[in-house]
């Protein structure tokens, strides 16, 4: 058995999908669709049904991503404490961040971080999942709450400020009570932004939902309707304006996050101090 086709099967049972899961590892999506139709081959058994681009385990499937968890979990503690202990500026460290932040904030520092360590090779990973630290999915993470689980060490980088935006015009032309709004999809129900707006509604409609904070944030320039965005997301966009300047913003704090036993490794410490020190201005 080749035990190189389970690693690609638990990122696809991680991430649910073959794009994250080939975002995840760093390879095309068709390099992970290969492996794990191998590693059925391999096993004899049928490990995910294929419903058009979704993936659902079946009850094999699910025995088998338990399994994998288990075994890269594992395999994780051996490579943090290889990783933890090295001397080196030249590795490569991979961040997981939200991808609108990771574009707003991330992609300065992160260049002169590059210029000051040539050693050290930066891959960020933009999604809305938590990416496993214990499982070396990614070195850090930068999250919008505090992780309460894991031998974790946690530092706030800053606060995120949500407001109510929309586009000038719409505002001119739409009173209050006749807006309609901007939405992530239902999945994010739970998300303290996407709460404070529901919230918000008072009987107005949802007109337009999308699954990332870009897609929004374009509906509402086109005058879409009225949306929740943060700080971040509407700092450079000309053509907005703030739907309800009176009202308090809902903040959230930021965190970087890394396992215990990486945060000495200097190429590690070497991008935790400049995304600590860079990421938020004061």
């Amino acid at each position: 058995m080749d035990w190189e086709n389970l690693r690609y099967f638990a990122a696809l049972a991680n991430t649910g999908s073959l794009s994250g899961a080939a975002r995840l590892i760093g390879v095309e999506h068709a390099t992970v669709a290969r492996r794990v139709a191998r590693l059925e081959r391999e096993t004899g058994l049928k490990l995910v049904d294929r419903r058009g681009r979704r993936f659902l385990l079946t009850a094999e499937g699910g025995k088998m991503a338990a399994i994998a968890r288990t075994m890269q979990e594992q395999a994780g503690a051996v490579e943090r404490l290889k990783a933890g202990r090295s001397s080196a500026l030249s590795a490569e460290v991979v961040i997981s961040a939200p991808p609108a932040y990771a574009a707003a904030r991330l992609a300065g520092p992160l260049a002169g971080l590059r210029e000051r360590h040539p050693g050290i090779r930066v891959r960020v990973i933009g999604e809305k999942r938590q990416a496993s630290l214990d499982r070396r999915e990614a070195d850090l993470a930068i999250r919008l709450s505090r992780p309460t689980v894991g031998d974790l060490t946690v530092f706030k980088i800053g606060e995120a400020r949500f407001r109510l935006y929309a586009s000038p015009a719409y505002l001119a032309a739409t009173p209050a009570g006749a807006w309609a709004f901007v939405a992530y999809d239902e999945a994010m129900d739970a998300a303290p932004q996407q709460a404070s707006l529901l919230a918000q509604l008072a009987g107005r409609a949802i007109g337009l939902r999308a699954s990332t904070l870009e897609m929004q944030a374009a509906f509402i320039l086109a005058g879409g309707g009225v949306g929740m965005l943060p700080d971040f997301a509407a700092e450079g966009l000309d053509g907005l304006a703030e739907a309800d300047p009176a009202a308090p913003p809902l903040v959230r704090e930021i965190w970087l996050v890394v396992h215990t036993d990486m945060k000495h490794a200097p190429a590690i410490r070497a991008v935790m101090d400049c995304l600590g020190r860079s990421t938020h201005p004061s």
